[in-house]
């Protein structure tokens, strides 16, 4: 296919998708800020718009935010070009939404393209001065224009990156104790890990957890590898509306009110234990990017019933530490966070604060984990709705504290405490709990 000579024989749609994601995208910047120039753009409004970001992204090595154009802006004295600018600007920001793999790749070819034969014309006249060094300089600089200059975080260029607001953009958990210790909840590329005894309210977590994000607008997958994919979507039915389990089906028509109300979209997946892998994921993950549904939040109940991507193994701990990174590569690729729960061992199950070391099938599954966070309840703590939350692990502050936890394992409904609990923290060692101790946690946490 021949190339296209101008930018404007690709029409009015596709140049907003190109400035879109000269707005949004670093690394695309980044890789074509060389052989990107202005005079490409046929529309005035389009070319201050370039200007404006290669002059911030020269200065400050990341992409322009919305709060600096709006000043910027201010400063246009030409009113008519004012408005042509909001409406581009609004039109662009729009038109950042899907096809940008294609347009991004068209358009540093198109950029390429035009350096190319820029040296081409230029080599011509310097032939006839023979200035043969000067040519092959023009063409190999030429030829290695547009190649990919991302190298990763320059530190003493990337301070204004670091420092943004938005750096780690995170979706909350329902609980602020928990959002203010992780630097306020799961993060792009984190794979967080939830461990707790059988029976112990692990899934209703992740249900507390994966509701919370649609509440806030975000795109939640959950798979599921344990229960019915219909049965979890009663389990939200009973989170958003309060009633228990063992009811919400005569409640139809309220779950229906709840529902159309929801800012974010919810996708239950079902697989059969050890039918899908890590890659069977990413397949239904794309599947969601191609109708416009891309996930902001992944959960799996559970990864350690996925089966290996690759190969087999003659040790079951073996084949469970490959999946979990399989699970830290797809959260790292996507550049979403990757929620799971997991089992402890028969002897964390006894223990009123489960620690690392009860981690059942491999303690190596904490080392590639960004947070852990362990859910204990005993017997007792299952007829008192009560329980206790351990930061295990935390990259992205202090770990070991104990949260005392109410929660309502008919609907889901989760409370943690505002404080940890500085007592269990002096010592661990302690025995089990009697259940005059827990009911007085429980009373003291809901006064």
């Amino acid at each position: 296919m021949a190339a296209l000579e101008r930018l404007s024989e690709y029409g009015k749609a596709f140049q907003l998708k190109v400035l879109g994601s000269l707005l949004t995208d670093k690394k695309f910047i980044l890789n074509v800020r060389d052989t990107l120039r202005v005079e490409y753009f046929d529309v005035d409004s389009h070319r201050w718009i370039v200007e404006t970001i290669l002059a911030y992204f020269d200065k400050y090595h990341t992409n322009i935010t919305l709060e600096v154009l709006k000043v910027e802006l201010k400063k246009v004295e030409n009113e008519v070009l004012k408005v042509a600018l909001k409406e581009e600007l609004r039109n662009s920001y729009d038109a950042s939404k899907d096809d940008l793999d294609y347009v991004q790749e068209e358009f540093s070819t198109f950029c390429k393209n035009q350096e190319l034969k820029a040296a081409l014309l230029e080599s011509a006249d310097l032939m006839k001065t023979g200035e043969f060094e000067v040519i092959r300089s023009r063409i190999e600089h030429a030829l290695r224009a547009g190649l990919d200059k991302n190298l990763g975080h320059e530190y003493n260029k990337d301070i204004e990156s670091r420092y943004r607001v938005d750096y780690r953009p995170t979706i909350p958990t329902p609980w602020p104790s928990i959002n203010k210790m992780i630097q306020g909840g799961w993060g792009p590329g984190d794979l967080s890990i939830v461990f707790g005894n059988p029976g112990g309210g692990k899934s209703w977590m992740m249900v507390a957890v994966a509701a919370h994000a649609v509440k806030l607008g975000f795109n939640v997958n959950y798979y599921t590898l344990e229960l019915g994919e219909d049965y979890v979507g009663k389990r939200f039915d009973c989170y958003f509306t309060g009633h228990n389990i063992d009811e919400v089906n005569n409640y139809r028509s309220e779950v229906e009110d709840v529902l159309s109300n929801l800012k974010g979209n919810l996708i239950v997946k079902e697989y059969a234990p050890k039918s899908a892998s890590i890659s069977t994921i990413k397949a239904h993950i794309q599947k969601c990017i191609d109708v416009d549904l891309k996930p902001d939040l992944v959960i799996i109940d559970y990864v350690d019933y996925l089966k290996s991507p690759s190969r087999k193994f003659a040790e079951r701990k073996d084949e469970i530490d490959d999946v979990f990174i399989a699970a830290k590569g797809l959260a790292k690729e996507h550049q979403i966070p990757v929620l799971t729960p997991s089992q402890v061992n028969r002897m964390g199950a006894k223990d009123s604060v489960i620690e690392g070391d009860k981690a059942a099938g491999s303690y190596d599954k904490m080392m590639v984990a960004d947070i852990c966070i362990s859910l204990s309840r005993q017997k007792e703590d299952k007829v008192l709705g009560t329980g206790r939350f351990h930061i295990m692990k935390n990259r992205y502050g202090q770990d070991g504290m104990t949260y005392n936890v109410t929660m309502d394992t008919n609907n889901g409904h989760i409370e943690i405490a505002d404080e940890y609990d500085a007592d269990s923290m002096m010592d661990n060692s302690l025995l089990t709990p009697t259940a005059k101790q827990l009911s007085r946690k429980f009373f003291e946490l809901d006064s």
